[in-house]
C-alpha cells in the first residue's frame, strides 16, 4: 500500500463543476482534484451550447425562472431554480475574471452576443461559438494548474468513499477515498477533512450516448453505496440531435442550430414538430426526443433531417465553425445539405441528494453538478442550465465548506486496501461482454419510451448482472473497466427501480403503460438507502 495523500479537501471530478470549486477554494485551503483521464476529458469540454444566463434588457430573472419551471413539467424545486438563476450574472463575471472569452455581438467589444435554445423565451444562452465548453475547460484548468494550493492527479479513478463514524453525533462522515491510480495499478488511500463529488452524470449506461467515455455514474454509485439518498433517477435526458455517421462516436449536434432556424424534418424532407409541439423546433428536448423516436418507428428509418442550408453559408460558418468542420470532414456541408440526427442519452436530471449547500446525507461529503440532485432541472433539464448549476453550486458549495473547515477535526486513520485476497483478471472478456450486456437492454427497455414490461425484464437482467460483477469484483484485483460496470450496475438499478415507481408520463419518462400526467405524482422518488453498505466500503472483500 502507498502512503496516503492528504489535504484539507479532495474533489473527485475535473469538469466545470470540480475545477470551479477548486479555484474558490483555493485561497482558504490545500486542494486535491482527481481526473480519470485529463483535466479537459469530461462532459464540459465537450459542451457546445452555452451557459444560460439573464443579461439582456429585455430579460428578466422571473422570465427565467418561468421557463425552466415550465420545461421541469411541474418537478422543479423553486428555491433552486431561483438560487442559480439569480446568481447567473455574477457567475459570468466570474468566469471572465477566469480569462474565458465569450461570443461578442458584431463589432461591439462590450456585448456578448446572445442565442436561443429550446424552452427559453428571451435570447439567453452566453457561448463562445459552438465550444463553449472547450473555453470553459481550458481556462479554468490553466488557472488550477498554475494555483499552488491545487494538486492535480490526472489518470486516477476512485473505487469506494472511506465513511467512518463521526463518535460526537453518532452520524456518518467521509475522510476520503480509495482511488486507482491507472498509471501504477495500485490503489491508493486520499484522505481530506471534506470530500466533493463533481464526477458528472451518467449516460455511458445506454449505448448511444453524446457523452465521453468516463460519464459512468461513478459518484452516484460512490455516494449510495456510502449511504446517501439518490433521487429522480428515471429522468434521463435525451438530446433529440446527435450526428447520425459510421464514423462518428458522440457527436453532439448543438441545440443552438434549432434556436438559429434550423429545421427538423423527415428523410423525404417534409417537416414534422409541428405534428406535436406549437412550439415546434423550439419545443423542451423530452418532447423533440420522443416527436423524433415516434417518427423514426412509424417510419422505419435509422435517423431524421436537421436542416440549416437555408440560412447564409457564412452565417452558419461563423456561428458554428465547430460543427460545420466536423461534418464537413465526414463528407456533409451543412451549409448546403441537411445532418442525419437521433435522439442520444445525454443527461442525468436526478442523482445525489444535497441541500442548498450541496451537501450530502454524509458529514462532510458535498456533491455538486451533474452528479447532485438539486431539484433544479425537474423532469426535464432546460438547455444550457447545467453549466449554470455547475458554477453556482461550486461557489455556494466552497463558501460553505470555507465558513466550516476549521471546525472539521482531521481525519482518523482508515484502513489500508486490502488484495491479499483477490488474483488478476484471467478472462476480462466477462467484463467488456457484461458490459455491452447492460447498456444495451437499458437502451432497448428503459430508454426514451418505456414499459411495465420492459422494465421488468431489465430488472430481471440487472439483478443477474449485479450477482456476477460482485462475484468479480469480491476475487479479483479492481481495474478501470470493472470499477466502472460496477458503477454503472448500480446506476442502471437505480434507474430502473424510480421509473418503476413512477406511475405517470411526466417529463423525460414516458410510458406506454401511464400515458398521462398524474395529478398525486411524486415530485421526488427516492431509491433506497443502502443501509448495509456501510461496511462494503472498508474491506475489499465483502
Amino acid at each position: 500500500m502507498n502512503k496516503s495523500q492528504n489535504s484539507d479537501v479532495l474533489i473527485i471530478g475535473s469538469g466545470a463543476a470540480g475545477l470551479s470549486a477548486a479555484l474558490h477554494l483555493a485561497e482558504n485551503c490545500q486542494v486535491s482534484i482527481l481526473s480519470k483521464t485529463t483535466l479537459s476529458s469530461g462532459s464540459t469540454y465537450w459542451a457546445q451550447g452555452g451557459i444560460a444566463a439573464v443579461l439582456d434588457d429585455n430579460d428578466s430573472i422571473e422570465a427565467h425562472v418561468r421557463d425552466t419551471l415550465i420545461a421541469g413539467a411541474g418537478l422543479c424545486h423553486e428555491d433552486s431554480v431561483k438560487r442559480i438563476v439569480s446568481e447567473s450574472k455574477e457567475a459570468v463575471a466570474w468566469l471572465q475574471k477566469m480569462g474565458v472569452e465569450f461570443s461578442r455581438d458584431g463589432e461591439d467589444e462590450s456585448s456578448l452576443h446572445l442565442t436561443q435554445e429550446g424552452g427559453h423565451s428571451f435570447r439567453r444562452i452566453i457561448h463562445s461559438d459552438d465550444t463553449t465548453g472547450k473555453a470553459v475547460s481550458l481556462s479554468l484548468s490553466d488557472q488550477v494548474l498554475e494555483h499552488p494550493n491545487i494538486q492535480v492527479f490526472e489518470r486516477h479513478i476512485s473505487v469506494d468513499l472511506v465513511t467512518q463514524a463521526d463518535k460526537g453525533s453518532h452520524k456518518i462522515r467521509c475522510n476520503g477515498a480509495y482511488v486507482l491510480d491507472l498509471e501504477t495499478d495500485q490503489v491508493q488511500l486520499f484522505q481530506a477533512k471534506v470530500v466533493i463529488l463533481a464526477t458528472g452524470g451518467a449516460s455511458k449506461v445506454y449505448l448511444y450516448t453524446t457523452n465521453p467515455d468516463g460519464a459512468s455514474g461513478d459518484g452516484i454509485a460512490m455516494a449510495w453505496r456510502a449511504g446517501c439518498r439518490v433521487a429522480n433517477m428515471e429522468f434521463n435526458q435525451f438530446h433529440p440531435t446527435c450526428l447520425y455517421h459510421p464514423q462518428a462516436k458522440s457527436f453532439l449536434i448543438s441545440e443552438a442550430l434549432r434556436g438559429e432556424g434550423a429545421l427538423l424534418k423527415l428523410p423525404n424532407g417534409e417537416r414534422f414538430m409541428q405534428r406535436f409541439d406549437e412550439r415546434m423546433e423550439l419545443a423542451p428536448r423530452d418532447i423533440v426526443a420522443r416527436a423524433i423516436d415516434f417518427e423514426m418507428k412509424r417510419l422505419g428509418c435509422d435517423h431524421v433531417l436537421l436542416d440549416i442550408s437555408h440560412k447564409p453559408a457564412d452565417f452558419v460558418k461563423s456561428h458554428f465553425p465547430n460543427i460545420y468542420e466536423t461534418c464537413l470532414a465526414l463528407g456533409i456541408d451543412i451549409t448546403t445539405s441537411p445532418i442525419p440526427v437521433v435522439p442520444a442519452a445525454h443527461y442525468t436530471c436526478g442523482g445525489v441528494v444535497v441541500d442548498s449547500n450541496g451537501q450530502t446525507d454524509l458529514m462532510n461529503l458535498y456533491a455538486i453538478g451533474e452528479t447532485s440532485f438539486t431539484g433544479v432541472h425537474g423532469a426535464n433539464r432546460m438547455a444550457s442550465n447545467s453549466l449554470l448549476e455547475c458554477f453556482v453550486y461550486a461557489k455556494l458549495a466552497s463558501e460553505h465548506i470555507i465558513g466550516r473547515l476549521g471546525d472539521i477535526p482531521k481525519p482518523d486513520y482508515a484502513k489500508p486496501w486490502d488484495e491479499t485476497r483477490v488474483t488478476i483478471p484471467d478472462e476480462a472478456v466477462v467484463i467488456s461482454h457484461n458490459w455491452d450486456e447492460l447498456r444495451r437492454f437499458m437502451w432497448d427497455y428503459v430508454g426514451i419510451v418505456r414499459t411495465n414490461k420492459r422494465l421488468q425484464r431489465a430488472q430481471n437482467r440487472i439483478s443477474l448482472l449485479q450477482k456476477e460483477i460482485h462475484e468479480f469484483y469480491s476475487n479479483y484485483r479492481v481495474t478501470n473497466d470493472l470499477i466502472e460496470l460496477r458503477n454503472l450496475a448500480v446506476v442502471a438499478e437505480r434507474i430502473i427501480l424510480s421509473a418503476t415507481q413512477r406511475k405517470e408520463s411526466r417529463g423525460l419518462h414516458y410510458s406506454l403503460d401511464y400515458p398521462e400526467e398524474s395529478t398525486i405524482a411524486k415530485d421526488t422518488i427516492m431509491v433506497p438507502i443502502n443501509y448495509a453498505g456501510q461496511d462494503m466500503i472498508v474491506s475489499r472483500n465483502d
